[in-house]
């Protein structure tokens, strides 16, 4: 009787190329749905109404989810989960191009920290009035904060791996932006016409752009709006912006260290370890700041750059888009859009009074 054993199957650990082949399809696909989000977005009437490209393509994204992407789903569904996780964060992180140093020092002290309290103060009232008075899941809560307080989109995309949200979330949060930095292109030309007249917010052009890049929602938006006031308005606004935009970084350190610490007393009273989700796409996002203030890379190849940046960032998009179920939104109701729109408000409000005392 033999005792020999059967020899071992080792199975060889998957090829980078069988990993590519599995994840070209659903990375082709996002990337199909961006190009379109980015023909379509260089329409006159969609830039005019602030529908950024970023928009467009989870609009164009839940369209074909909804429809067509589950008979393709077993096919796409490795590459799209590839696109919303590693795609996003470096696109997050080469979206660092558009910032240098130097538009800290134009926007000067009082707008950085003018921006800095609109960023803290809005993501607290957010965790406030979504948590506590309406009962809102509290990454719900803290997707819609983060778009609100800092940059659209953009921030509810780097936000999303920090609190590990669904793609349901997100899609509801971003629709959010959507929704009320809509209504703010129209708003703030017309408060700035009043503001003329009645001097609410001392100064002119420029300190009125200041106002408009500290509390409009989107980049995008902050354009559309500022060129209804003119030029002198409009560079001033989304030199604003983009201050707020780089507050990202640091917003999402906090975070990530607040969840920890907080998942820590949830574990430890259940006897478990918990450890802080360091978002390193975060430090990466300042290095290249920090790199761009340098000025070496020409400012062709810097165009180039962000392009690509937000080509990645809408197909995180339109991967997101692709995995949102409309009757996810549906059941979301209507407390993200109530939360939303008291953001929205204080924004418009407690933004003025800021300004008014600041500037």
């Amino acid at each position: 009787m033999s005792t020999a054993k059967p020899a071992a199957h080792h199975h060889a650990p998957p090829s980078s190329g069988s990993i590519w082949a599995k994840r070209l399809p659903g990375v082709l696909l996002c990337a199909a749905i961006a190009g379109v989000a980015s023909y379509v977005g260089q329409i006159e009437w969609f830039a005019s109404h602030g529908l950024s490209v970023l928009t467009l393509a989870i609009i164009i994204g839940m369209v074909l989810g909804n429809t067509v992407y589950g008979s393709i789903a077993p096919t796409a569904g490795t590459g799209i989960g590839f696109t919303k996780q590693t795609l996003l964060r470096l696109g997050i992180v080469l979206y660092g191009f558009r910032l240098t140093t130097a538009d800290i020092a134009h926007v000067g002290l009082n707008g950085v920290i003018i921006d800095a309290i609109v960023v803290g103060g809005t993501f607290m009232l957010a965790m406030l009035i979504g948590t506590r008075w309406l009962g809102m899941d509290r990454k719900q809560v803290m997707l819609i904060g983060a778009g609100s307080s800092i940059c659209g989109a953009a921030a509810v995309l780097g936000t999303e791996p920090v609190v590990k949200a669904r793609a349901d979330q997100v899609t509801v949060a971003v629709a959010t932006v959507v929704v009320f930095g809509t209504i703010c292109i129209f708003l703030y030309p017309a408060l700035y016409q009043w503001n003329l007249a009645a001097g609410f917010i001392p100064g002119g052009a420029t300190e009125f752009g200041i106002y408009t890049g500290a509390t409009v929602h989107e980049v995008a938006q902050v354009v559309a709006a500022a060129r209804a006031m003119g030029p002198e308005a409009a560079d001033t606004a989304v030199v604003t912006k983009m201050v707020r935009v780089m507050m990202l970084a640091p917003f999402l350190l906090i975070l990530s260290a607040y969840l920890a610490r907080s998942e820590r007393a949830e574990a430890g009273a259940q006897g478990q370890k918990s450890k802080m989700t360091i978002p390193w796409f975060a430090f990466g996002f300042i290095a290249v700041v920090l790199f761009n203030s340098l000025n070496l890379v020409p400012k062709e190849v810097v165009g180039n750059v962000n392009t690509g940046a937000n080509v990645l960032l809408a197909m995180a998009m339109a991967g997101l888009g692709l995995t949102t179920h409309a009757s996810a939104i549906k059941n979301a109701g209507a407390k993200p859009l109530v939360l939303a729109a008291i953001l929205a408000v204080w924004l418009v409000v407690g933004g003025g009074l800021l300004n008014r005392f600041m500037l």
